[in-house]
C-alpha cells in the first residue's frame, strides 16, 4: 500500500518519522509542506483538512490520513513490527515511552516555531529574547533525559537497541545546537547522538538530505 509523507525538511516531529520509515524499509513518498513560506502552508485549508492541529507530519496510507508523530511510530511498528521501536516487556516500554515524552510534550512544543512567533507577536519578545526561551526550555528537558539514558541506557538510550526515544532524541539535538544549547551538561546523549549519526536509516532521515532543504 502506497505511503505519503507531509513533511518539512527541518520539522521535528517529520524527521522522526522518516527515521522510522527508512529503519522498516518502507517505500514512501515525500509530499513537502513549507511551515513558513506563504505565511506556513500548515495552515492552507487543505492540510487543515488532513490535520486541523495544521501540523506536520501527516503520514498517508491508502485512504489513510494520521497525524502527531508519536500515534504514527506506534502505528508503524503494530504494523511493521521488524525492527521493533519499543521493547517487548511492559516495564522497558513504559521507560522508553517516559522518554519520549520528555521531548515529544515536555521540551519540543514549548521551544518550537509557533511558540517563538506568538512570544514575539502577542508578547514582545525580540529574536534574541525567543531564542533564550528555547534554549532555556531545550536545556531543560534534555538535562531531565540525561539523567534517565545514565539510568537505563546503553549504546543507544535504553539499552543497547534503537527504540522510539532514539528518534526522539536525534531531532532535538538538532535543535539543541540550532539554538546554541550547552553540550556539555549533556555528555551522555551527545555520545548516543554520535552513535546513532552513523546509521544508515538515521543518515537518510537527516534535513539535509531531504528534497527540500534550504
Amino acid at each position: 500500500m502506497s505511503m505519503v509523507l507531509r513533511s518539512y525538511w527541518r520539522s521535528s516531529c517529520s524527521w522522526r518519522v522518516r527515521i522510522a520509515l527508512n529503519l522498516k524499509s518502507l517505500p514512501h513518498e515525500v509530499e513537502s509542506v513549507h511551515l513558513v513560506a506563504n505565511g506556513g502552508e500548515q495552515h492552507s485549508d487543505a492540510h487543515r483538512a488532513l490535520n486541523p492541529m495544521r501540523e506536520l507530519p501527516v503520514l498517508t496510507v491508502g485512504d489513510v490520513h494520521l497525524a502527531q508523530s508519536v500515534a504514527i511510530l506506534e502505528y508503524l511498528d503494530e504494523l511493521y513490527p521488524d525492527p521493533p521501536l519499543y521493547p517487548a516487556d511492559a516495564v522497558s516500554r513504559a521507560r522508553v515511552r517516559q522518554m519520549v515524552e520528555v521531548v515529544n510534550s515536555g521540551t519540543q512544543p514549548v521551544q518550537n516555531l509557533r511558540v517563538m512567533q506568538k512570544l514575539g507577536r502577542d508578547f514582545g519578545l525580540d529574536r534574541p529574547a525567543q531564542v533564550q526561551w528555547s534554549r532555556d526550555w531545550i536545556e531543560f528537558g534534555l538535562g531531565a533525559l540525561e539523567i534517565l539514558v545514565q539510568q537505563q541506557g546503553g549504546r543507544y538510550c535504553f539499552g543497547d537497541e534503537v527504540t522510539a526515544a532514539d528518534l526522539c532524541l536525534v531531532p532535538q539535538m538538532y535543535n539543541a545546537r540550532r539554538f546554541d544549547a550547552d553540550m556539555g551538561r549533556i555528555p551522555g546523549l551527545v555520545a548516543v547522538d554520535e552513535r546513532l549519526a552513523t546509521l544508515p536509516a538515521f543518515k537518510a532521515a537527516h534535513p539535509d538530505r531531504q528534497p527540500d532543504a534550504v
